[in-house]
């Protein structure tokens, strides 16, 4: 899929994942418990350093989803413009612990995860809905 897509779909992907986790998905077993928090954290170093924007997470674990969205929510149109600058920029730079990227393709990467994420979440909303037991290695519930 084309980063545009991405781009496009990125809003529904967020609330596809709030939406499951918000109906008890339970993420316990999933790489996404781990990866979702670090993916939004590098997302907002992506738009604070290469958009200019001012995202604060002070939330752990998936809580910190729902805050990200919260201040996406309220600055929504100057975000996306702010997202769309930094894809139609070839050129500009973010500085991680590992040196100088792209902050493209940074965003990029950011806008695959988070369809991917809605994606597995959606699978998994299936699956239980369908009455499959759930997936625990070594929990108990």
């Amino acid at each position: 899929m084309e980063a545009q897509a991405y781009y496009q779909q990125f809003e529904r992907n967020v609330r596809i994942v709030l939406d499951a986790l918000a109906a008890g998905l339970d993420l316990r077993t999933t790489a996404l418990e781990t990866s979702l928090p670090l993916e939004v954290y590098v997302l907002c170093e992506v738009l604070n350093q290469g958009a200019g924007e001012d995202f604060t997470l002070t939330a752990t674990g998936v809580a910190r989803l729902a805050e990200f969205q919260q201040q996406f929510m309220k600055h929504e149109g100057h975000t996306l413009a702010a997202m769309q600058r930094v894809l139609a920029d070839k050129r500009g730079t973010m500085r991680t612990p590992e040196g100088r990227v792209l902050a493209k393709e940074m965003l990029i990467r950011r806008l695959e995860f988070f369809n991917e994420a809605a994606r597995q979440v959606n699978v998994m909303r299936t699956q239980q809905s369908l009455g499959s037991p759930s997936q625990y290695v070594g929990l108990n519930k």
